[in-house]
């Protein structure tokens, strides 16, 4: 008995050692001043260890547990890059506190974190769609004989053509002569190489592809909602081009080289300039309305004054 009894007084003794050790030495404030220092000068990933640490030796109300998971989320979603973390710590938040009022804003971040991650059910569903539908035009629009053999990929004369024709139109002009139609066709080569050399390294997975893919196409997608709204609105006549022509003669004229003008020129030696210049002010205006209904629409609110 007296043998059991000393067990037992020993395993007290360590367990109050043990829980004496685990108490935090410094405040919870001091612990979060220094989570946010970190953040503040860059350390990112100290930052993020800090709030754990707080969490781990705190235990604050669930509230705060939520909005410290949340922060760590962020902090890896938009200063790490690491869309697999950021969306750990989002998931969290969802299914831990589903009561929190960050529900909704947590919702939108998880499906950034997938679209990013390119493991949105609904965006890999549209690219299927979209890539079976690019598939058939290719076939259909690329025809012509083939140029070069990369494996069973086949390039065509009518990829060839494609490419150029996506150039812009002064670079088309370079590309008329059979010899830069063949170094293009060397470079388009050397891309699908240098591709699938890059994916077999698994860089399709790195954080700063996933991240610029991302962006290039969201850059894409704005450009083409742009190009769709402005077709569809910015639309001029002939006599509007004459009635511009007429309000803004002194801007054709030809000046001497202090500017004094010294002849005006006719409306047919400057029309298609004059086309162009009001085409590009009623798309810049066209563009603005846009901007003010989707700012308008979303409730965005720019502090300038807080700009330095």
């Amino acid at each position: 008995m007296r043998h059991v009894m000393l067990i037992l007084m020993i395993s007290l003794t360590l367990l109050g050692g043990c829980q004496k050790a685990d108490q935090p030495r410094v405040s919870a404030k001091a612990c979060l001043d220094l989570a946010n220092a970190y953040y503040t000068n860059g350390l990112y990933q100290a930052s993020v260890n800090q709030y754990l640490q707080y969490l781990n030796n705190y235990r604050p109300k669930p509230a705060r547990v939520a909005n410290t998971y949340f922060t760590i989320a962020n902090i890896y979603f938009d200063r790490l890059n690491d869309y697999q973390k950021a969306l750990e710590y989002y998931f969290k938040v969802k299914y831990l506190f589903p009561q929190s009022p960050l529900q909704k804003e947590v919702s939108k971040k998880i499906v950034s974190c997938l679209e990013r991650l390119d493991r949105s059910q609904d965006a890999v569903r549209v690219m299927e769609k979209e890539a079976a539908l690019d598939t058939a035009e290719i076939h259909k629009s690329r025809p012509g004989a083939v140029l070069a053999t990369i494996g069973s990929h086949k390039i065509t004369q009518g990829d060839l053509d494609f490419e150029i024709s996506k150039l812009p139109p002064y670079l088309q002009d370079q590309f008329k002569s059979r010899e830069k139609k063949k170094e293009l066709l060397r470079q388009l080569i050397l891309q699908d190489l240098l591709y699938e050399s890059a994916k077999r390294q698994g860089l399709d997975k790195d954080k700063d592809v996933i991240e610029g893919v991302f962006e290039a196409k969201k850059a894409l997608m704005a450009n083409k909602l742009l190009q769709e709204e402005l077709k569809n609105k910015v639309k001029i006549d002939p006599e509007e081009v004459r009635l511009y022509f007429k309000a803004n003669k002194d801007k054709y004229a030809e000046r001497d080289k202090k500017g004094k003008i010294v002849r005006h020129k006719t409306f047919a030696e400057v029309q298609q300039q004059v086309a162009q210049d009001l085409l590009a002010e009623k798309q810049q205006e066209a563009y603005q309305q846009l901007a003010d209904r989707l700012m308008k629409a979303e409730d965005v609110h720019i502090y300038e004054q807080r700009i330095q």
